[in-house]
């Protein structure tokens, strides 16, 4: 059987110099273990033929598809602050580009495929942990309603990669609107390649932005529009409890997408300062520094684009500020906006951010879970009942001094308690990927060639904003003992 991709391929009509045109490395026994049917369709791909070995071969990189273009692609990045002129695509290809059923085009690119021109000396494979890792955070991201790169496919290999002890290999097949960085931009301003610099931002402009392209400062405009998207995206983020682990610039999609799920991690007791990532050492990307960093991130793509912005560079310093000044105001009302749907709150008061600050120091202070306060508060919205709130704080006192606040704003309210509770639900989550669940699927898999966990999981992660009475343990922060402290990179 054919299987059939209608490739479309822009990016790689681009230069050479954006670019190395490599293949995948074939494998020993591509296995299907996953495929995305809905999000197959969704592309205008044929599900049953992705299904069959042949379709098992292409998600494996074994066979090259008609139409495939193969890229690894080049970029540079700040890597914990510290710059790397290059880094680029070292585990991954670009195999193509496909128009979905919207009218989007999107990127089709296998994860642990081989070596690329950009390796440095890495065996460009993945070990199959990180990949279902990445399988599950990004579609629960998705199901979240987060802007995520997805999962289209993951395929175990039939051989073995070494990360200390030898584990089963596999490729991920992901899917994103494109995979343009920040550290894409800085590839080539540390080149000092202007040409390639604009050549690059109207590819983006075209792709992501078209209508920037009728504005009067286009270069502009897009950095107010990759501002603004990484604004709310980081808000969302913090919404959900959510810590990304390795906030480099190479790492931050110009589209507004999370991208590259290594050491990352939801937290299950609150702490602003938490930190999972195995090498984040002193805390760079903890939770409550991402804001920050998207910032210090953002700015380096204005200096990218520095010369694009007027000959005179003091004028083009000045309106890049002018922009980046821009990034404060839009997360703290998308952030604040989110805080107050997240307490039932649809009316807007100065009070509102001191309530929501007041809970999270107390959440803090008690080690209550990030997930479950939330939710419950959801349902004591519509009851008055706390109880159930109340047990998961470990000294409830200075929960029940914010509870009387919270209960007076609501008071304040016009929305009916059973709309305010249906409201919370829809924005407070009963299920997120807790690292001890996802250690337990990767240990199923690795161990046993159990692929049920991850299964199951996967299920119950597609509907997170529905209580599922019969995967209610699924809801529960972990045991002591079940706790994940660190996560670690793929590579």
């Amino acid at each position: 059987m054919t299987v059939h991709f209608p490739f479309q391929n822009s990016y790689a009509a681009l230069p050479d110099n954006f670019f190395a045109r490599v293949a995948p490395t074939p494998v020993a026994a591509p296995r299907l273990i996953k495929l995305n049917r809905p999000l197959a369709e969704e592309l205008g791909l044929n599900p049953a033929e992705l299904e069959t070995p042949e379709g098992a071969e292409i998600l494996a990189g074994k066979t090259v598809p008609e139409g495939a273009e193969p890229i690894a692609m080049a970029y540079a990045g700040h890597q914990f602050g510290h710059f790397v002129p290059q880094l680029g695509d070292g585990r991954a290809v670009l195999l193509g580009e496909v128009v979905d059923r919207n009218g989007v085009r999107r990127d089709i690119q296998l994860k642990g495929s081989g070596p690329t021109p950009f390796s440095r000396r890495g065996d460009g494979r993945a070990a199959l942990g990180p990949v279902l890792r990445e399988y599950i955070v990004s579609e629960a991201m998705a199901a979240l309603g987060i802007p995520t790169t997805r999962s289209l496919a993951a395929v175990v290999t039939g051989e073995q990669v070494y990360r200390g002890t030898a584990l089963p290999g596999a490729v991920l097949t992901r899917v994103a609107t494109s995979h343009i960085r920040v550290g894409t931009f800085q590839y080539f301003a540390a080149r000092q390649d202007v040409e390639a610099v604009r050549r690059l931002a109207d590819h983006v402009i075209s792709r992501h932005y078209p209508d920037l392209a009728r504005t009067e400062r286009p270069y502009h405009a897009l950095l107010d529009a990759v501002i603004s998207r990484q604004a709310k995206l980081i808000a969302d983020w913090l919404l959900v409890g959510f810590i990304h682990g390795v906030m480099n610039t190479d790492n931050t999609s110009v589209s507004g997408e999370t991208i590259d799920y290594g050491p990352c991690a939801f937290m299950d007791a609150y702490d602003p300062k938490q930190v999972f990532s195995s090498i984040d050492e002193f805390g760079r990307y903890a939770f409550a520094n991402q804001p920050r960093i998207a910032m210090w991130n953002l700015t380096r793509l204005a200096e990218c684009l520095l010369p694009l912005f007027d000959p005179d560079k003091d004028q083009a310093i000045k309106q890049a500020e002018a922009a980046l000044d821009g990034f404060a105001a839009q997360f703290t009302e998308a952030h604040q906006a989110g805080l107050r749907r997240k307490l039932g709150l649809s009316t807007q008061t100065e009070g509102d951010q001191p309530l929501a600050q007041a809970l999270f120091d107390t959440m803090a202070a008690a080690k209550a879970d990030f997930t479950l306060t939330f939710r419950r508060l959801s349902d004591a919205a519509g009851s008055g009942d706390l109880s159930a709130v109340r047990a998961l704080f470990e000294d409830p006192t200075g929960f029940d001094e914010w509870a009387a606040r919270w209960q007076q704003r609501l008071a304040q309210e016009p929305q009916t308690p059973a709309e305010r509770r249906e409201a919370m639900r829809k924005v407070n989550p009963a299920f997120i990927p807790r690292n001890h669940r996802i250690e337990a699927v990767i240990t199923a898999a690795v161990e046993n060639d159990d692929y049920k966990p991850f299964e199951e999981l996967h299920a119950v992660l597609a509907r997170p904003y529905e209580d599922q009475p019969e995967r209610a343990d699924y809801a529960e922060p972990p045991q002591p003992e079940e706790r994940v402290l660190q996560t670690f990179c793929g590579t």
